[in-house]
């Protein structure tokens, strides 16, 4: 099942893809929603980021040729740092240049979306129980900031962590094809067994530090091949079974 998030007649909703159209849902996405009234045109409709987490945990150097290619040696515990929600965008939205950056980077990255509440979780726990699907995420970077001091600012301008385009809720997360494209050409080619620490690793080590929400985002890593972006670039992140987040850059104002 691919859920989204849209707005449609100036309200917001969430809605199941059904044959070229949104079958709207009633309740919430972290319970178990129903579907609710007619089904409308995927054409009429805005999308939106799939989520509002109220924190993206996001995970540093989890493939090794991406490790390699910055220089950086393979850790021994996954490395995390957060990237605020308020950078959260949705398909399709521009992510914004910032002026006191010289080079910003696309990362194009699997995303987890947690459906209920994990606190503490022990290495017996399933992960899968408290996942509720998987979608696409760029972690955007001010690669020039990052070198100068911690990731915080560097990561976390506002429209650096496009999310989308759909939740993907019936996906092994073990084995995927993940790709970027730079203005229609291959930059990142990876598949997701590449993976340092797995999904369901990661969710019961992430638990154990902080308490994870529904609507929580642990992104995963970036595969090798990052590079900058330039204004007026598209950027396409494309992972199996999920589809593809595509977003343009530009300058402030």
């Amino acid at each position: 099942m691919k859920i989204y998030r849209f707005e449609h007649g100036g309200a917001v909703r969430w809605g199941v893809l059904g044959d070229d159209a949104l079958l709207p849902l009633a309740g919430s996405i972290f319970e178990d929603p129903a579907p609710e009234g007619d089904p409308i045109p995927i054409g009429e409709v805005r999308l939106l980021a799939p989520v509002q987490p109220s924190k993206i945990v996001a995970v540093g150097r989890n493939y090794e040729d991406h490790a390699a290619e910055m220089g950086n040696p393979l850790p021994a515990e996954p490395m995390l740092f957060l990237k605020a929600p308020t950078a959260v965008i949705g398909p399709r939205e521009a992510i914004i240049y910032p002026a006191v950056s010289s080079r910003v980077d696309y990362e194009g990255e699997l995303a987890v979306v947690i459906r209920k509440t994990a606190h503490g979780l022990s290495e017996a726990a399933d992960a899968a129980d408290y996942i509720l699907g998987y979608t696409c995420l760029n972690d955007v970077t001010a690669r020039d900031l990052q070198e100068k001091d911690q990731f915080t600012r560097a990561k976390s301008f506002d429209t650096f962590a496009p999310l989308g385009p759909c939740i993907a809720t019936d996906l092994d997360p073990a084995s995927l094809e993940i790709k970027t494209f730079l203005n229609g050409k291959l930059r990142q080619s990876s598949n997701t067994r590449h993976l340092i620490f797995s999904v369901p690793f990661l969710v019961r080590f992430i638990s154990r530090i902080m308490t994870l929400l529904p609507g929580d985002v642990i992104t995963t890593g970036t595969p090798a091949g990052v590079g900058p972006m330039q204004p007026g670039d598209r950027v396409d992140i494309q992972i199996e079974g999920i589809g593809t987040l595509s977003n343009e850059v530009r300058t402030a104002g």
